[in-house]
């Protein structure tokens, strides 16, 4: 593997983040960053993040990870950070298939083998990352527990928005105009044309201002809007997702009761017929808990920490 780009300063991670070019089975080049554990090792936590997600953007997250024994390896999703843009937008969150992300999954574990981090692993999937993830574990990906973030079962909208986004983005995509930006949407990146009081993501301050700083300082890493392709794939992977049954990896799940992107409903579905599941749903927080105040996010972490030991003891028995 090549050594890639690594902006281990606006990170704030562990000082052993690095990170890696990969190539996917249809010549898609990714980045994969890795931070090792700073305590006795217990794993190593395969962290998919949201369609806003790169490296180093869960860098404080990953510290965490490390002073409790964990290493951590985040993947770039394509289209997403420093891995290949899918349109000739930059900027544009493009997808052709949403089944691509799958084939980098499978580069990402690859990666994970050859650089021979500690096993068993977990997977901590955000948004985005948990339906993709959610779909590598029924395809057998080898975890020993799962914690989703707000997982991306079902997209928030209003039932206009419902009604119009199917046959819109689907013509777009039969009329090769994929492409496009979702009506509304455009490259701005959302952190830095967003004030605080008005983001979706954190009540948390401190996190939000460093996310902008990430921005401010490596304005390559980020992405805009959604296009109608992304939009038609997401849809269609959230309904065929919903008919399948949930596979037998131990699951932790977190949501937002403020959440203003994915539909909470879709996720309670999933949880309720889930064997093995814990659900919580997290007062007035907003989409992302796990960055949310410190009291939520902390509280959030010792649920998912003392969770995953729990799996991982039940295991080896």
């Amino acid at each position: 593997m090549e050594q890639a780009k690594f902006y281990g300063d606006i990170a704030e991670g562990p000082a052993s983040g690095n990170a890696y070019w990969i190539e996917t089975d249809d010549g898609v080049r990714v980045r994969v960053g890795t931070y090792d554990s700073e305590a006795e090792a217990k794993g190593t936590i395969l962290l998919m993040l949201g369609r806003f997600g790169y490296v180093e953007r869960y860098g404080r997250v990953a510290k965490t990870f490390a002073e409790k024994g964990y290493s951590t390896a985040i993947i770039d999703w394509r289209s997403q950070g420093l891995s290949d843009r899918m349109a000739p937008d930059p900027q544009a969150g493009h997808i052709v298939s949403f089944s691509d992300y799958q084939k980098d999954v499978a580069a990402f574990l690859k990666a994970a083998e050859e650089l021979q981090l500690p096993k068993p692993y977990f997977l901590v999937g955000v948004s985005m990352g948990a339906c993709i993830g959610f779909r590598a574990m029924l395809d057998g990906l080898p975890v020993a527990a799962s914690a989703f973030i707000s997982p991306m079962f079902g997209i928030k909208m209003s039932t206009i928005q419902r009604i119009a986004a199917w046959p819109l983005s689907w013509a777009f995509q039969k009329l090769g105009m994929g492409q496009k930006y979702v009506p509304g949407e455009s490259g701005a990146i959302y952190v830095l044309e967003t004030p605080f009081e008005n983001n979706n993501l954190t009540h948390n301050n401190a996190m939000y201002d460093y996310w902008v700083k990430q921005a401010q300082a490596a304005p390559e890493l980020q992405i805009g809007g959604p296009t109608m392709s992304w939009l038609h794939e997401a849809l269609a992977e959230c309904r065929r997702l919903s008919t399948v049954p949930s596979p037998s990896v131990p699951c932790i799940t977190f949501c937002g009761e403020l959440d203003q992107l994915v539909d909470n409903a879709s996720i309670k579905r999933r949880m309720e017929k889930w064997p093995n599941a814990e659900f919580s749903m997290i007062r007035n927080a907003k989409h992302d808990v796990l960055t949310e105040i410190p009291e939520v996010g902390g509280d959030v972490m010792i649920q998912i920490f003392d969770f995953f030991a729990r799996a991982n003891s039940a295991a080896k028995r």
